[in-house]
């Protein structure tokens, strides 16, 4: 059912089928649509292509259109930027950041960094351009580890988030990482003791988790994985009742594939709050989308400098992903 949404004022008429005017200024605009998996259900249904970080960063190498407008948060409207410095990049809201972003400011990282001369430097993501200008590689949750172990035999910085490193570390066998310490607001919330006494209420169900969960999460979870592995593995699993450990705009997709799977969101530490909801994605919405379409703005924007620079451990990541 379209959307109707009244006029906003200040921002001039807003149709009243919304889904239908954005898809004409995406043809008018040549533009692609870029979300992910952590936006409203509606953003993800009228999304060209819907994934997580790695997936979009690969599908922005890929894109041909004259627009992107990146239904996401602004690090991954800078990935599609610093890989498409032609193109025109929009995101809804220029405020939807991220938490890990935010707490590994450039400056300090550059002077965290400096510390270590000899290591290499490896940041996931959820980063600034400037961070990721200061890196030899780049990595997302699907492929953190296996980045890490191009860097056998030497020192490693990982950055921004600490329970991802632990992780990595494990998987990796780099027990030797040198962390910052870093954290995201969503994954952080889960609570251990509220799953657990969860898990006493449903013995049978399968828990999935992100591995940016603090590891007592974790541990007891069957099952860790990136946003894109937990969707697989809850449409595959024969388990009928999943508890997933992450930000709940992934049941969408499972719901649309595997409608017979009782899906329950992880606890939080506070019942009163959707701390399951990242504050930032949920920013962007069908009547910013509209706007950011028919305006080209807000602009997302990288200074050539740092986007060279950033530009090749990102293209080394897509390289070594394949």
């Amino acid at each position: 059912m379209a959307a109707k949404l009244p006029a906003s004022p200040g921002n001039g008429e807003i149709p009243e089928d919304l889904e239908a005017a954005i898809l004409d200024l995406k043809r008018e605009r040549n533009a692609v649509l870029l979300a992910h998996y952590y936006q409203e259900d509606e953003v993800q249904d009228l999304a060209d292509f819907v994934g997580d970080s790695l997936a979009l960063a690969q599908a922005a190498k890929q894109v041909d259109r004259d627009v992107i407008a990146f239904c996401g948060v602004h690090f991954m409207a800078e990935t599609a930027k610093i890989l498409n410095p032609e193109r025109t990049v929009v995101i809804p809201d220029l405020e939807a950041g991220c938490s890990l972003a935010d707490g590994c400011p450039a400056d300090e990282f550059g002077e965290f960094v400096a510390r270590y001369p000899d290591a290499a430097v490896l940041t996931y993501i959820n980063t600034t351009a400037e961070v990721k200008a200061m890196s030899d590689l780049i990595c997302t949750s699907s492929n953190a580890a296996r980045m890490a172990a191009a860097f056998e035999g030497r020192p490693l910085i990982f950055a921004p988030d600490r329970h991802l490193a632990r992780w990595v570390a494990k998987q990796a066998n780099r027990p030797d990482m040198i962390v910052w310490p870093g954290t995201c607001v969503v994954h952080e919330q889960f609570s251990a003791k509220r799953l657990a006494q969860l898990l006493v209420r449903h013995p049978d169900a399968e828990v999935l988790a992100h591995p940016e969960c603090d590891e007592a999460v974790l541990d007891q979870a069957d099952f860790v994985a990136s946003t894109t592995g937990i969707i697989a593995r809850a449409i595959e699993s024969p388990a009928k009742t999943l508890i997933i450990a992450t930000e709940d705009g992934v049941f969408h997709q499972i719901q649309q594939r595997a409608p017979d799977k009782k899906l329950i969101q992880a606890p939080g530490m506070d019942e009163s709050c959707a701390c399951n909801q990242c504050p930032y994605m949920r920013l962007n919405t069908l009547e910013k989308l509209y706007l950011c379409l028919r305006d080209l703005k807000p602009e997302v924007t990288v200074p050539e400098e740092i986007r060279v620079r950033a530009l090749r451990p990102i293209e080394r990541m897509l390289e070594l992903s394949q």
